[in-house]
């Protein structure tokens, strides 16, 4: 089956900030690939997107895995004919002070978070390729790839999760210099501290400790952010949804901070 829609598929679609970004690219007339580790949530994710009238085929995958990210990546586009946008979305990002690293954790994370963003370009641009761009300037395709606050600045106890989040924007900003000629942009966005599940547990954590609610304990991180809240999942998938759109067009190599002012560059 093909869709006259534009296609974009959505790494870690299942929950979080994945979600919403495919529940929003949804909104603004995408047919959606979601694709997640847990084939459950992923299909949630979908039904819910056709429950509103939308297009979109879930696929579980492991992004650590390049052959298993080609075959989601290709499934999509049999599915619906065409790919415009990969969001490499997912990822890892466990607490690793540094004496605690050990090489299981290193390779785990960095399979996940680097190798989940180079597997998926490159499953990506099979497809992009086959698209050329009719004069310069045009766009087929684009890329637009998770990097974080913690990949702006050095955050404690995060070297792991961090040293990925800067190798991201360092992809980013040379996957848009290789690809340039044919077409595709390559952009990342960087989230400060979102309410996802991961990061409720952590703040749940820290409140059952003082003997406080959740909301205390989120509120002792939007302490750090100059809005005063964290982020909504929301707020992110509202920052892709202009990377994935035609008004960034003009863009390529930038990594869009959305972290409610916690860097200032």
């Amino acid at each position: 089956m093909t869709t006259g829609k534009k296609v974009a598929i959505v790494t870690g679609a299942g929950q979080g900030i994945g979600l919403a970004i495919a529940v929003r690219l949804s909104r603004e007339g995408f047919a959606i690939g979601c694709l997640d580790y847990n084939a459950e949530t992923a299909e949630a994710a979908a039904d819910a997107i056709i429950a509103t009238g939308g297009e979109a085929l879930a696929v579980k995958v492991d992004v650590a895995q390049r052959d298993d990210v080609f075959k989601a990546v290709d499934a999509v586009v049999q599915r619906f004919g065409r790919l415009d946008v990969i969001v490499n979305n997912a990822g890892l990002g466990p607490t690793t002070p540094i004496e605690e690293i050990t090489p299981e954790i290193y390779h785990k994370v960095f399979d996940v978070n680097v190798g989940g963003t180079y597997w998926g370009i490159q499953a990506a641009l099979k497809h992009f390729k086959a698209r050329k761009p009719e004069k310069a300037g045009d766009i087929v395709g684009k890329i637009i790839n998770a990097s974080s606050q913690a990949g702006q600045v050095g955050n404690p106890d995060l070297a792991v999760y961090g040293a990925t989040k800067f190798a991201i924007r360092g992809i980013t900003q040379t996957a848009a210099k290789d690809l340039a000629p044919l077409g595709i942009t390559s952009n990342a966005y960087c989230p400060g501290i979102v309410r996802t599940p991961m990061m409720e547990g952590i703040a749940q954590k820290v409140a059952d400790e003082n003997g406080q609610t959740l909301e205390w304990g989120l509120q002792q991180w939007a302490k750090n952010v100059t809005l005063g809240r964290i982020s909504e999942p929301e707020d992110v998938a509202a920052c892709v949804s202009f990377l994935a759109g035609p008004d960034s067009d003009y863009m390529t190599g930038q990594a869009l901070i959305i972290d409610g002012g916690m860097v200032f560059n």
